[in-house]
């Protein structure tokens, strides 16, 4: 069947008549290949009509997004995971979790065999997929026997002494037909060479990833692709997940590639400067603590290799061996078969950087057998001693031969002289927010922080990488770069992590701010990550790197970058109880706590049947986040003890109260119970006498201002939102601002990707300056124009206005004309960017927080007001 489809494949007619798909049948089993992404399909022949999503796009519906490059990967892990399902189906046994390693571990092996096939590795181009097909039955009865033997074929030396000899194969008993194998060593066919079975489907699909052209493997996403075909969480973003190489040179040229390249531009063809800058690189050693596949590793190698190959060029000594050792490029990684894939993802990497730079022939002569060297650790990061696996130079202990492919759980180190050389940690370690951890995951980061006598509670799990990098540096003199979401310089992380870094005698060298890490998946828009760099090292110029809006990037050299990755000093922002400046103060909205008794819909307002009198004194309109985002219609019972006897003569808001009552009576909590003794009202009773500032808890990151409202005084707010009670208007304009956008981005963290507001964090630390009666006066004009703008749109709610795609002209002027009159108040003009506005903020506040201010009676609060209301 593979080799009709072959047939069919290659036919002029295919081609001439611009077939999309090709089929073959023998009436028992039925195969399929669309030729445009290079899918396949194989079942039973009355099965196939279950595989109707796969013909879909000859009814014009594409399924999955197609991407030019790297195509073939794409292919391959297609047709790998599908050989992978069926290999699951056929054996049961290697389904456990005792037996699934022992099945990567067979995959591992297979790609290594179909990449050597096709590259002259084996000396016989497709003889692995063709003695399969030679050697083992249709019905595929013996498929694991043949594969076997080539396995144990290729664990069998053909040396003795040095010599080519044949006398271990003959003891082993190894069959005439697989000894055209040639020994693989490096422990990737040593121990268990049991081979799962194949059912006819199984070894179809085998036959088919075997035809694929392995020369065109991409080392430097390959990996991660192979590595979802193992990985149940990952497979439904098959042939779509991998991290791009230009996103993984963010964090590696800065780190230190762009320094090896300046060092060889300044060299020119200076023979010793050259040699020297070719020694320097032999000891560097890259090391990532949560390497995945290996992506960041291939890639530095791949980089490292191109500038050694220019080296050589201008040393005229082109075809000299590489000084460059795959052992400088250490990994830990959780998942066994990961680690497997990382390995053979750099010896790829190696084999390919030699025939491009040195020749095939030379490649073909140095690559087997393998070396024995392990330089994968399998474990967790969290846990594992960074030292023991890339220790400082010099030190070293030895590993097993058999252990390249078997990796224990706390292997350590190569045994090798490094003496002088250079440290780079790397990568791209798992986020997981303080909420989404798991309780391992939890216990992981406390072993970390416990030992500083920190809590590890509000840390996200990244952090941990962050401090583990920062101890390691008080060892050894290293330069270290993650890539983190963007909450790890942000809100009350910051205080609690970074002053600790700092102590360890780490500081931020080198960083980009907020910018989308995405990778191909259809699905995925890609979370908000910053790179952070960090050395014990001093280095006078720092680099802080930005991307606009297009995706352009552009570089500051700067003298400090701080936590929170603005170009300032020191500082970390902790919430304040007062506010710092001279501004209105913002307290939290009403809580209900009432079981659903309290809050109305606007049919079960209508219910009610009150009149327009007691409606005024019964009843408000209640707005949250969503009520005043979307427009959302919802009303409050708002009694206060005055009228509670009055509000009792209607049935129905007595059944209210008696089940507000009722919930809090029931609660475990001695604060709820207490409010037993009030259940006709909010456990606040925050008003004003004229009207509030609504200011949402939480609001899309898409919208370029954040919204904030003016309610009138027949309104209250719900513990969703904060207000500001009676606060002059041009405290709107503040809060409308560019710049307070950009203050509560990076000092109150966000929310997923959503700013999260805060009084304390976000509002009470807010630096402004000094404002004069006509700055005021200016600036509540602009508010003004702002609801003008707004109210021109009726009813178009807060969330249609704030589109970005679709917001009004006159709205966006409105704001314009705002940001300009603030900015001007700031430094006399509008700033360049954000970077140069949350300059300027955090060098304001460090003045402001660092000179005695007078002591300021604070403005009259709403709980004030509550108090002298409820008095009368």
């Amino acid at each position: 069947m593979p080799e009709a489809l072959a047939a069919l494949r290659e036919s002029p007619a295919t081609a001439k008549h611009k077939a999309k798909f090709i089929l073959a049948t023998d009436g028992k089993t039925f195969e399929a290949e669309n030729l445009g992404d290079g899918g396949t399909v194989v079942c039973d022949y009355p099965d196939f009509h279950h595989h109707f999503g796969f013909f879909l796009p000859l009814a014009g519906i594409t399924t999955v997004r197609q991407i030019s490059e790297n195509a073939f990967d794409i292919k391959a892990t297609g047709r790998l995971n599908r050989l992978y399902m069926e290999l699951l189906k056929d054996n049961p046994d290697w389904t456990t979790e005792a037996r699934r390693g022992d099945l990567n571990h067979f995959m591992a092996r297979l790609i290594f065999c179909f990449f050597a096939e096709d590259t002259d590795i084996f000396h016989n181009v497709g003889l692995f997929t063709a003695t399969i097909e030679q050697m083992s039955a249709r019905d595929s009865s013996n498929t694991h026997e043949v594969i076997s033997e080539m396995f144990r074929a290729m664990n069998t030396p053909v040396r003795h002494e040095g010599k080519l000899d044949n006398r271990h194969r003959e003891a082993a008993g190894i069959k005439s037909w697989a000894n055209g194998f040639p020994y693989v060593n490096g422990g990737l066919f040593s121990e268990s060479v049991e081979v799962p079975r194949f059912s006819k489907i199984a070894r179809s699909y085998l036959l088919h990833v075997g035809g694929l052209d392995w020369t065109k493997i991409n080392p430097d996403i390959f990996g991660s692709m192979i590595q979802a075909v193992a990985d149940d969480e990952e497979r439904g973003a098959l042939g779509m997940h991998y991290t791009s190489v230009p996103n993984i040179l963010k964090v590696l040229n800065p780190l230190f590639l762009d320094d090896l390249r300046a060092k060889l531009e300044e060299a020119g063809e200076n023979a010793r400067k050259l040699l020297n800058l070719r020694n320097r690189m032999a000891r560097i050693r890259v090391f990532d603590p949560a390497c995945g596949s290996g992506n960041f590793l291939v890639i530095a190698y791949k980089e490292m290799r191109e500038i050694e190959a220019e080296i050589n060029r201008r040393r005229g000594e082109p075809e000299i061996r590489s000084v460059i050792p795959l052992t400088n490029f250490r990994g830990i990684e959780l998942r066994h078969f990961s680690c497997e894939i990382a390995r053979l993802a750099l010896i790829i990497a190696e084999y390919q950087c030699n025939v491009l730079y040195r020749g095939q022939q030379l490649a073909l002569a140095e690559f087997l057998p393998l070396e024995a060297a392990n330089w994968i650790t399998c474990g967790n990061a969290l846990r594992i001693d960074w030292l023991s696996v890339c220790p400082p130079t010099g030190k070293g202990v030895k590993t097993k031969a058999e252990d390249l492919f078997e990796t224990p759980l706390n292997q350590a180190e190569i045994d090798f002289e490094n003496e002088g050389g250079e440290t780079y940690i790397c990568g791209n370690p798992p986020y997981k927010g303080s909420q989404t951890q798991t309780a391992s995951q939890k216990s992981e980061l406390a072993q970390v922080f416990d030992a500083h006598g920190v809590s590890a509670k509000q840390i996200d799990y990244v952090g941990g990488w962050f401090l583990k990098a920062a101890e390691y540096g008080k060892t050894v003199s290293c330069g270290s770069a993650f890539v983190s979401t963007n909450s790890i310089c942000q809100g009350r992380i910051v205080p609690i992590l970074w002053p600790l870094i700092y102590r360890l005698g780490s500081k931020i060298n080198f960083a980009r701010t907020s910018f989308k890490w995405a990778n191909l998946a259809a699905h995925n828009a890609g979370v908000t990550v910053v790179v952070v760099g960090i050395s014990n090292l001093e280095i006078n110029k720092k680099l802080l790197f930005s991307e606009d809006a297009a995706g352009r990037d552009s570089v500051r050299v700067v003298n400090v970058i701080n936590a929170y990755l603005a170009p300032s000093n020191d500082v970390f922002i902790e919430g304040r109880r007062q506010a710092l400046s001279d501004i209105s103060h913002m307290s939290f909205g009403n809580m209900p706590v009432d079981g659903g008794g309290l809050l109305l819909s606007a049919s079960e307002h209508s219910q009610l049947g009150l009149d327009k009198a007691d409606d005024r004194l019964f009843v408000k309109r209640a707005f949250g986040s969503a009520e005043f985002i979307r427009g959302i219609v919802r009303y409050c019972l708002w009694i206060e003890d005055a009228n509670l006897s009055a509000a009792k003569q209607n049935h129905l808001i007595v059944e209210r109260i008696e089940k507000v009552k009722s919930m809090r009576l029931e609660s475990k909590d001695k604060g709820t119970k207490s409010l037993a003794e009030k259940p006709h009202q909010f456990r606040e009773m925050y008003s004003c006498d004229n009207h509030l500032l609504i200011v949402p808890s939480v609001s899309s990151e898409a919208r370029e201002y954040f919204p904030v409202g003016v309610l009138n005084s027949r309104s209250t707010v719900t513990n969703l939102a904060f207000a500001l009670y009676d606060a002059p208007l041009w405290n709107m304009a503040l809060i409308a601002s560019r710049l307070h956008l950009v203050w509560i981005g990076t000092v109150c963290g966000k929310l997923k990707t959503d700013y999260r507001y805060s009084n304390t964090l976000g509002w009470n630390t807010f630096p402004v300056p000094t404002l004069t009666e006509q700055n005021k006066a200016d600036l509540t004009r602009c508010a003004e124009d702002i609801l003008l703008a707004r109210e021109a749109h009726f009813p178009a709610t807060i969330a249609d206005l704030y589109d970005p795609e679709t917001m009004p002209d006159n709205l966006r002027a409105a704001h314009e004309r705002n940001d300009e009159t603030l900015e001007r108040i700031y430094i006399g003009r509008r700033f360049k960017n954000d970077t140069e506005r949350l300059e300027k903020l955090f060098e304001l506040y460090t003045q402001m927080t660092s000179t005695p201010s007078v002591s300021r009676t604070p403005p009259r609060s709403a709980s004030v007001v509550a108090q002298s209301k409820s008095s009368k």
